[in-house]
């Protein structure tokens, strides 16, 4: 499973908009509102590269509204949440 955050400017009346569909796209897990150079960061799951390439260049990049976007391929995460949960094992 490759998770890609997609970074997103968009034109200030359509943020909602935006987000309403971007969120409605099969593999868009997640879409934050966010403070800074960007708007809107989408977090995609997907299957293969080549999944995630059709999604942002044919659906994402086409949704009104966004002007402007970038795309950050994650390799691997590291989590407290998942740390607590491995170090608990046996202490419940």
């Amino acid at each position: 499973m490759i998770t890609a955050f997609v970074l997103l400017s968009v034109a200030a009346e359509s943020v909602n908009e935006v987000a309403d569909a971007l969120a409605a796209f099969e593999g868009v897990a997640e879409v934050h509102s966010v403070a800074g150079q960007w708007d809107l960061v989408a977090v995609i799951r997907a299957r293969s590269n080549e999944e995630l390439a059709d999604l942002v260049t044919e659906k994402v990049r086409a949704v009104p509204g966004v002007r402007r976007s970038e795309t950050l391929i994650g390799f691997k995460v590291v989590s407290r949440h998942d740390l607590e949960r491995m170090f608990s094992i046996g202490m419940e």
